[in-house]
């Protein structure tokens, strides 16, 4: 599959509505259908938006994109009245070249209680006996009389994959060591429904996985030096490219980025000139405050630069390299400021009305986890 690249970068205005999917196949049918769909599906079915992308099986003819059914309403074999889009009561899809005798070509059976994918000439290769709303991506599909091993590997994408991905709503996060960047991004995650990536990590994620990259980024780090800007923002816009086509999110807070002129460089070069510039939360915090932190929390990460020393060097580089950066956003108004001097829940509840406008209601309104609790110090860790 050829990957499609963002055809912008924006940071919209507005409160963003909840997620809107790709244009549905029903609306190429008659309002007849609609009517009956509407009469066999229930009020809460939502039209079948998602994309079916199969690989690796041992019938070539199985690999593929599978789109949203267009078979029209008509009873299963269990006897269930399936809609648009539909079979069976679940979604169900046909291959993309609708070169499948059977249609749709990926559905569910009530009768077997299984998830099936099935040959060109309508006979079934691969099943997975689950009762999961959609076809599952996690366990191990099974060989079925007409298959050939091994069994497919399944993905679910959000939108057409053959389409250009929707822009992602990308906020930087920056701030000195200690600042409680990590903590903050952690909790807006798990709370408010963002997706958070920091460039450390995907640097450590690429060079474990061996990927594309992995091999440069290792030869760099071994010689000492700092990865470069374009292998750090390609690996970004490959993470939020996966994050929204498998999971539906556009939302993202970047940690720790951008951390130098460079790499904002590298950011307009890879998104391009008439990219929008996003939204960057800088996190203040006064040098003194910083190293209490830092010194207080080496007790439990471990981390071999949580040190006076190395701290004042990360400090100084910080002042050297990313203030500028940040100076750059202020100079074109995208940069708001977050006193991280105050304790962790005015701090959160400051990020919290910084993202709102872009947050989810019903995310934003659920209860604080155990986890987001001690994240905030309204208890404690477990000793």
């Amino acid at each position: 599959m050829q990957r499609s690249g963002w055809p912008s970068i924006r940071f919209p205005t507005r409160k963003a509505s909840k997620l809107s999917y790709c244009c549905s196949p029903a609306a190429l049918f008659s309002p007849r259908m609609l009517v009956e769909e509407s009469m066999t599906q229930s009020n809460e079915s939502k039209p079948n938006t998602f994309y079916i992308e199969v690989t690796g099986a041992g019938l070539p003819e199985v690999d593929g994109l599978f789109v949203p059914s267009t078979a029209p309403a008509t009873k299963s074999e269990s006897g269930t009245v399936s809609s648009l889009g539909y079979w069976n009561g679940k979604m169900a899809w046909d291959r993309a070249d609708g070169k499948s005798e059977r249609s749709p070509a990926l559905s569910y059976s009530n009768t077997y209680r299984s998830w099936r994918l099935c040959r060109l000439d309508g006979h079934l290769a691969y099943d997975a006996t689950c009762d999961d709303e959609m076809p599952p991506t996690d366990t191990p599909w099974h060989v079925y009389k007409k298959g050939v091993a091994p069994a497919p590997k399944v993905v679910v994408h959000h939108y057409d994959p053959r389409q250009p991905c929707p822009p992602p709503n990308v906020v930087f996060v920056l701030g000195g060591p200690g600042a409680g960047k990590g903590t903050m991004c952690e909790l807006a995650e798990s709370q408010l429904g963002w997706t958070h990536f920091s460039t450390g990590e995907l640097l450590r994620a690429e060079r474990q996985l061996a990927g594309p990259a992995a091999a440069t980024i290792e030869e760099i780090i071994a010689a000492g030096k700092l990865v470069p800007s374009d292998i750090v923002v390609k690996l970004l816009r490959d993470a939020m490219e996966n994050a929204t086509r498998t999971t539906g999110k556009k939302n993202f807070l970047l940690d720790g980025f951008p951390r130098s002129i460079s790499n904002m460089e590298s950011w307009i070069d890879v998104f391009g000139q008439d990219a929008e510039l996003p939204k960057m939360l800088f996190f203040e915090c006064p040098f003194d405050v910083l190293e209490e932190r830092v010194l207080a929390r080496a007790k439990y990460t471990g981390r071999v630069d949580d040190n006076i020393e190395s701290l004042k060097l990360r400090f100084d580089t910080f002042r050297a390299e990313t203030l500028p950066t940040v100076e750059f956003f202020k100079s074109k108004n995208k940069c708001v400021e977050v006193d991280t001097g105050l304790d962790r829940q005015a701090v959160y509840s400051l990020v919290c009305q910084h993202l709102d406008e872009y947050t989810d209601d019903t995310l934003a309104s659920r209860p604080l986890t155990e986890r987001a609790e001690m994240l905030l110090g309204i208890r404690p860790f477990p000793k």
